[in-house]
């Protein structure tokens, strides 16, 4: 099996307050680009299409640019930035640091599948 796409042509982009992603999907890999502007906070952007206190979405990432702060819900938190690649499991917030917008990579396929998706799609 061989299967090549671009993210120039995403299978589809969901909007969200001051954000959205663009998915890719192949057979065994679900792609995630996602651009983050400044002002985005999951628990005020997303939550509101997830239906959950924190985003239950696990994170296999990589920053392209901008920075964002992780806060997990037992507390432990972190700062990304371009060029880090991070994991981060269910349970946490995270928001848009400065002035700046944020792009990352998600190889998870959990983010694609399910993120921004209101509660009744799925």
């Amino acid at each position: 099996m061989l299967e090549v796409k671009t993210v120039e042509k995403p299978d589809e982009r969901r909007d969200f307050p001051h954000g959205h992603l663009e998915v890719t999907h192949l057979t065994g890999l679900d792609f995630a680009v996602a651009t983050f502007e400044p002002g985005w906070r999951w628990s005020e952007s997303v939550a509101p299409l997830a239906g959950t206190e924190s985003c239950q979405i696990h994170h296999n990432g990589y920053v392209v640019a901008g920075r964002m702060h992780i806060r997990m819900d037992d507390g432990g938190e972190t700062e990304v930035g371009p060029g880090d690649v991070f994991v981060c499991s269910p349970g946490h917030d995270a928001w848009v640091v400065g002035e700046e917008q944020v792009v990352l990579y998600d190889f998870a396929g959990g983010m694609a599948e399910d993120y921004a998706k209101a509660a009744a799609e799925g």
